[in-house]
């Protein structure tokens, strides 16, 4: 039995090149690709978020206040 093993890797591509780049990957036969939609990139950043969230409650990071946040605005 064999186990196939991917990566899945996220890249920001300027608009002006992805269609060039998305072009570029599909010529690789072990590359599949597929564009995020508005609805995975929220997720992504969520899921994000809540990862950031767990290691800052083990002490690992730590988060900027409500107060910085808004000062960066």
């Amino acid at each position: 039995m064999v186990k196939l093993i991917f990566m899945k890797v996220i890249l920001d591509v300027k608009d002006d090149k992805a269609s060039f780049f998305m072009e570029l990957l599909k010529n690789f036969s072990f590359v599949k690709t597929k564009p995020l939609t508005k609805k995975d990139e929220f997720l992504e950043g969520l899921k994000e978020s809540v990862e950031q969230v767990k290691l800052a409650k083990q002490g690992k990071i730590k988060l900027k206040s409500a107060e910085e946040l808004l000062n960066e605005l």
